[in-house]
């Protein structure tokens, strides 16, 4: 059974977005991440690079199955900040993304509503100017066989749109390979059904 989609949205490079309110000014940054580490990073980055201000509140969205989110007000009412910027990393149906919000206070209090719409507009505003760009989820794979199965193995590889990484032809032969995710059972399914105990076949290298 084929996987409904194996792609997501992201964005393709750091963009940002603003929002004036009261002499409060925000600042929104778009950055594109993979993994909590990066994350961290950049939050390290941010926080350097405009030293000043007074709020760092963010959200982010990782993998494609998007369910790797963390909200964060940095100090501002409780769902006034983080919520509202996350709100539109849903909106936008977007992934692998972190967006910081920086606040320098102007010295005017907003109230909760005015935080809110500050922080959702300048969300906004960062992924609106955003390249957003359409991702694949592949897998790899590995096949271990004995050479008279490579006919068979090449054609069902050539099937399933598989792309090669590298190949060892021997006596007994390594083929590594890439796979849209949404193939992955498929192809499973079809090597399977050449019935031969010799096949080894790994996915990111772990037996299957």
């Amino acid at each position: 059974m084929e996987l409904q989609s194996d792609t997501y949205f992201s964005i393709l490079n750091e963009s940002q977005g603003g929002y004036r309110e009261k002499a409060s000014k925000f600042i929104a940054i778009a950055i594109p991440v993979g993994t909590e580490s990066e994350v961290k990073t950049t939050l390290d980055r941010i926080r350097k690079e405009y030293h000043g201000a007074n709020h760092f509140c963010y959200a982010y969205r990782l993998g494609f199955d998007k369910r790797q989110y963390r909200i964060n007000d940095d100090g501002e009412p409780s769902g006034s900040a983080g919520k509202p910027i996350f709100g539109q990393l849903l909106s936008f149906d977007l992934s692998d993304i972190l967006v910081v919000v920086v606040r320098y206070f102007g010295g005017t209090k907003l109230g909760i509503p005015g935080l809110i719409n500050a922080y959702r507009t300048a969300a906004r505003e960062s992924l609106t100017n955003a390249s957003i760009i359409e991702k694949t989820v592949m897998a790899r794979v590995e096949i271990n066989f004995d050479y008279p199965a490579m006919n068979d193995i090449m054609r069902i590889v050539k099937e399933k749109e598989c792309r090669v990484i590298d190949q060892v032809s021997d006596e007994r032969c390594t083929i590594r390979l890439t796979v849209k995710m949404s193939f992955l059972p498929s192809l499973r399914e079809r090597i399977a059904s050449l019935n031969r105990a010799s096949i080894l076949f790994r996915v990111n290298g772990l037996p299957e």
